[in-house]
C-alpha cells in the first residue's frame, strides 16, 4: 500500500505514517518490533529534565512579557540555545504558573482563550457533524496551491455565536469572500455560503471547514455547489491556515466584542474589497483580487505554476 491508504485504513493522517517510518524505519525497511525498540530508546534518553531548568523557565518567562508568542519564543529558542521547546509545553507553562497566582497568561494576546487540551482533540464536535469527512481524505494536490478552486472557511464570531460572518477563503489566491450571520445557525451559515460560492461555482472544487456545529449542514452546500466538504482535524487550525490569517486580518477592522447585526452589508463588502484588493509577497505582489479573478477568466496565464519562486 501507499503511505496515503494506509493512513486510510489505520485511521490516522497520512503523515503520521510518514514520521513514523522516518523515525524508526532502518536500511533494510520498516520491522515494527525493532521501530518499538528505537522509539522506547529515544524516550528513556530524551534529556526533557532541561526543560525545567529555572534558567530556561526564566528566558521564557522574559520573552513572554515581551509580547512574543509561545510560538515566536519555541521557533527562536531552538537555533539559539540548542534546546528545543514546543509551543505547547510553553502554554503548559503559562497556565500552571495562573494556577500557582502568576500573570504571563495576561502577556498572551488572547488571554482569555486557553489552548485546548490535545487528548480532547479526537473526539471534539465531531458528533456534531453528520457524515462528516476528514481532511486525510482530501486529494493531495490540494496541498500544493498551484490551481484555483480549492477554499476554507470559518466563522468570525461576536461571544458565545451571538453574531458573526461566515468566511470563506481561496487557497491558491487569498481571496475572500464573507457574509454576515445575525444568529449563528447551521441554516444560516448554509444559505450564506451557498449564496457565496453559487457565483463562483466553476472554482469552487474543495472546501475545507472547521468542525464547528454551524456547518452541520455541508451537504447542502456541497450538493448546491458541485464540490467536496472536507473538516480539520479538531483544533488544528493550522490545517486551514490561509483562512486564519484572513479572520486575524478581519479582526483589525472589526476586533472582538464586535456586534455584527449592527454591520451592514455595505460595510462588510468595503472591508472584503480592502483585502481582496491588497498586494500580498506570496502572489509575486500581485492581488488576491488579481489572481482568482485573472485566473479564473483566463486573463492571467499563471495556473498550474508558482506565483513567486
Amino acid at each position: 500500500m501507499s503511505q496515503r491508504q494506509a493512513a486510510k485504513n489505520l485511521g490516522v493522517h497520512n503523515s503520521t505514517i510518514s514520521r513514523e517510518l522516518r523515525r524508526n524505519a532502518t536500511g533494510e525497511g520498516y520491522e515494527p518490533e525493532m521501530a518499538q525498540c528505537r522509539s522506547n530508546d529515544r524516550r528513556r534518553t530524551a534529556w526533557k529534565w532541561t526543560k525545567r531548568l529555572p534558567s530556561m523557565v526564566n528566558i521564557v518567562a522574559k520573552q513572554l512579557r515581551e509580547e512574543w508568542s509561545p510560538e515566536q519564543i519555541s521557533g527562536f529558542m531552538a537555533p539559539l540555545i540548542g534546546i528545543g521547546v514546543s509551543h505547547q509545553w510553553i502554554y503548559s507553562l503559562i497556565w500552571d504558573d495562573k494556577v500557582r497566582g502568576g500573570d504571563l497568561w495576561r502577556h498572551l494576546r488572547q488571554p482569555k482563550r486557553r489552548s485546548k487540551h490535545r487528548a480532547h482533540a479526537k473526539s471534539a464536535g465531531l458528533g456534531k457533524i453528520p457524515n462528516r469527512v476528514g481532511i486525510e481524505h482530501r486529494p493531495a494536490d490540494v496541498d500544493d496551491r498551484l490551481m484555483i478552486g480549492h477554499w476554507e472557511g470559518d466563522t468570525v464570531l461576536k461571544g458565545h455565536k451571538q453574531s458573526g460572518l461566515v468566511t470563506l477563503v481561496e487557497r491558491r489566491s487569498g481571496y475572500l469572500l464573507a457574509a454576515r450571520l445575525s444568529h449563528i445557525t447551521a441554516e444560516l451559515t448554509q444559505k450564506a455560503m451557498i449564496r457565496l460560492l453559487t457565483p463562483r461555482r466553476g472554482a469552487v472544487k474543495t472546501v475545507t471547514l472547521d468542525n464547528g456545529s454551524e456547518f452541520a449542514n455541508h451537504e447542502a452546500v456541497a450538493k448546491a455547489v458541485s464540490a467536496s466538504i472536507y473538516f480539520c482535524d479538531p483544533y488544528c487550525s493550522g490545517q486551514r491556515g490561509t483562512n486564519e490569517n484572513t479572520n486575524g486580518l478581519i479582526r483589525q477592522y472589526y476586533p472582538k466584542g464586535t456586534d455584527f447585526r449592527q454591520v451592514t452589508d455595505g460595510e462588510l463588502r468595503k472591508v472584503v474589497k480592502k483585502l481582496n484588493d491588497r498586494p500580498r509577497k506570496r502572489l509575486g505582489y500581485r492581488t488576491p483580487a488579481q489572481v482568482f479573478l485573472g485566473e479564473y477568466s483566463g486573463a492571467l496565464d499563471t495556473a498550474g505554476a508558482a506565483l513567486i519562486t
